[in-house]
């Protein structure tokens, strides 16, 4: 199995300019390459991606004469995997036609030659043209390295190494747990049907006013001025805190979930769609809904818990869990479920989590062992509106009748 591990690094000042020109060197190759490509384009030739690397090496020396000190493998990876994977994602229609990268954006670098050509030892890893780097941490899993990518977040620099494991970890069994159905939401970070409440940091919020006196004084300085990129600086590690603290809060409770759980069921969410409310813009980016269902998802692969998820236009806050009757009529700010059927009364997300549970609970199995249905509720509208169309069918024919 194929797993990665991201590990913050601990460079001296030298180290760390040489990090950021491999990554100047990455972006130069590939804004180089992605111009060769539009110039083939209009003359109505198609690159690939080798002709396109071997291009760039018949003219790097000449052209920029202080790459012989980097490490070839920056612009290799440039050209070969990162713009032969925006052609071809613009090419199938996944994407928009690639851009070419500015230097104030992202920084990052692959840093191997192959499999097995990056060495780790300890909380120390060699990387070609720097040498030996220290790690904050050792590395998680065994087995020979096939990746290594370098880059920044904020005032840190990171190595993301893939890892091709020797053998797979046990995985625990998850019969005898219960099913768990998980309604996400702003208020609340996940609400489950066990009861359980994971709340939501709403770390952009919390540091909304500091964030807002550093970019209105980040915006007074000249341009390129030293006190213009200390406050960059600043701001970019406020970044990088937001970041984590949302990131622990998922972390910690999407492991608490997939851990008490044999199934669980979620909803599908146009979680991009939602976002054009912008009302609710805002705190929806804050919760970042999306990164929370796809850490439940690799999360519940890798221990072989299933993830059932709802139809998008299921109504899991407005369905009754006790009776099954659909509330039209409620609206957002009601958080807490009336039913104006049975009388039934529970918390908006619960009942919810409950709803999802339920799909959960019919997508695994439709009968128990004694043969009765785990959805009873369900049969018995089923029946009911039955029942109701046959009573409507026969004075219908009555009517007619006389």
């Amino acid at each position: 199995m194929l797993k990665t591990h991201t590990i913050a690094l601990d460079p001296n000042n030298v180290q760390a300019t040489q990090f950021a020109q491999h990554c100047g060197y990455a972006r130069v190759a590939y804004n180089h390459g992605l111009a060769d490509f539009k110039t083939g384009l209009d003359e109505g030739v198609w690159h690939s991606h080798i002709a396109l690397c071997r291009r760039f090496n018949a003219i790097k020396h000449d052209t920029y004469d202080w790459c012989g000190d980097m490490s070839q493998n920056a612009s290799k990876h440039a050209i070969y995997t990162n713009l032969n994977d925006a052609v071809s994602r613009w090419k199938s229609g996944q994407n928009r036609f690639p851009r070419f990268k500015k230097k104030s954006h992202s920084k990052s670098y692959q840093a191997d030659s192959g499999r097995g050509t990056i060495s780790v030892v300890g909380k120390r890893i060699k990387l070609p043209k720097i040498g030996w780097v220290r790690m904050f941490q050792t590395l998680r899993y065994l087995g020979t390295i096939c990746k290594v990518v370098i880059s920044k977040q904020g005032h840190r620099w990171f190595a993301s190494i893939l890892v091709d494991t020797f053998a797979d970890e046990p995985i625990p069994d998850p019969r005898g747990k219960p099913i768990v159905g998980v309604d996400v939401g702003i208020k609340h970070l996940a609400v489950t049907s066990e009861r359980q409440y994971f709340e939501n940091p709403k770390a952009l919020r919390r540091h909304e006013r500091k964030l807002k006196r550093l970019q209105r004084q980040f915006s007074r300085k000249v341009k390129g001025s030293r006190n213009w990129y200390k406050l960059k600086d600043k701001i970019a590690k406020l970044h990088y805190r937001i970041t984590c603290i949302r990131n622990d809060a998922h972390h910690k409770a999407t492991t608490a979930i997939v851990k008490g759980a044999s199934r669980i069921g979620i909803e599908s969410l146009n979680v991009a769609g939602m976002i054009k409310n912008h009302k609710l813009a805002k705190a929806l980016a804050d919760a970042s809904l999306s990164t929370f269902l796809e850490m439940l998802k690799y999360k519940s692969e890798r221990t072989d818990v299933k993830v059932v998820e709802a139809d998008r236009f299921y109504p899991s806050s407005k369905t009754c869990s006790a009776c099954g009757v659909v509330d039209s009529d409620l609206s957002l700010s009601d958080r807490t479920y009336h039913c104006r059927a049975c009388g039934h009364i529970q918390d908006r997300d619960l009942n919810a989590a409950i709803n999802l549970r339920t799909v959960a609970e019919g997508h695994s199995e439709t009968e128990n062992a004694c043969g009765d249905s785990v959805r009873p509720q369900q049969l018995r509208r089923e029946s009911s509106n039955q029942e109701d169309s046959t009573v409507i069918g026969e004075q219908l024919l009555l009517f007619s009748l006389s």
